[in-house]
């Protein structure tokens, strides 16, 4: 008989999975709830729990409920006019301010790219190849999340077979999923070359040194240089982010998370003159206010005058039209 628990496994991202089930846990273990669960419970644990956890905390709980009471054959407790009153009446006596990432300005995303760019050519020179590999994935894997606003786990997602490298003229990937992709339709994306701190030259110089033609673009360096044949963890993303942003000499560099290089794209595209439907294309957000929740548009990203030149992309095709490298000054 045919197993059904890899597909219906897959329906459900891990990450998505991970969190449902430390939802289900905390209620029925640590604040000692039963399943299948009331209205009237459920109500209780969301008032309990009204100071101490935040509104989209509770929406996540609410959803991983949900979610166990249909998988398990039982009414959805969570939709009850009960609950939802309550949530409401949550959210009116405890508002909250969205905390939103620190953004990756292109002056700070441009001084760790020339410390790792200059670190990765002494530590070859050294034949310290452990810490030159490192340093020229965590480079390509800055540049592209940036350049590209990818989140932290669609970094672990890339592949090298799924990309298509053209030097000093742009790349071409394939993305399987993402966090919006419900249908996991994957998407095509491309990234212009750029002069200074590109995401291509960087790409390309880190699959070349890796000596791989497949498996994850960005995978996991043992001690002595082996490469994994997994990616790195998603969880493991900001470590090395921050690892390279302290190194370099960014000030608070454990301020910075994974969404720092998405948000800050935005507001470096917002910054200069992108309009809202060019960036949502290029990035790959179908909602206009998820979109406005990256932009910061009373910061200016760089000094009045600069024009980096990354020119606004077309729904299908994000290269210049000349096909020659963008100038970053």
């Amino acid at each position: 008989m045919t197993d059904l628990r890899p597909f219906l496994d897959a329906a459900t991202r891990a990450n998505t999975q991970r969190s449902y089930a430390t939802a289900v846990r905390h209620f029925e273990v640590e604040w000692g709830g039963y399943l299948p669960a009331t209205s009237d419970s459920v109500a209780r644990y969301l008032a309990e729990h009204a100071d101490k956890l935040s509104i989209n905390t509770l929406r996540q709980r609410l959803a991983a409920l949900a979610q166990w009471h249909a998988d398990q054959g039982f009414a959805d407790p969570t939709r009850t006019p009960l609950v939802r009153k309550v949530l409401k009446g949550i959210r009116a006596l405890h508002p909250s301010i969205e905390k939103q990432a620190v953004p990756l300005q292109l002056t700070e995303l441009g001084m760790v790219a020339d410390w790792l760019d200059t670190a990765a050519t002494a530590a070859e020179r050294d034949g310290n190849f452990v810490r030159a590999l490192q340093h020229r994935r965590d480079r390509a894997l800055m540049l592209m999340g940036f350049w590209q606003g990818f989140r932290a786990d669609e970094l672990t997602r890339l592949h090298i077979e799924h990309i298509h490298l053209q030097p000093g003229e742009g790349l071409t990937g394939f993305l399987p999923r993402s966090k919006t992709d419900r249908d996991n339709n994957g998407r095509t994306f491309k990234i212009p070359a750029l002069s200074r701190w590109c995401p291509v030259d960087a790409t390309h110089a880190w699959i070349v040194v890796s000596k791989r033609v497949h498996g994850p673009l960005f995978p996991r360096i043992n001690r002595w240089g082996a490469l994994g044949v997994t990616p790195l963890d998603v969880d493991s993303i900001v470590p090395v982010l921050r690892r390279a942003f302290g190194r370099a000499g960014l000030a608070q560099a454990d301020t910075y998370t994974g969404h720092s290089l998405r948000r800050g794209f935005a507001s470096w595209a917002n910054a200069n003159g992108w309009d809202i439907k060019s960036l949502m294309a290029y990035v790959g957000w179908r909602k206009v206010d998820t979109a406005m929740r990256y932009v910061d548009a009373g910061t200016p990203f760089m000094p009045a005058g600069a024009d980096p030149r990354l020119p606004p992309p077309t729904v299908t095709q994000a290269l210049p039209p000349s096909g020659r490298a963008t100038t970053i000054p």
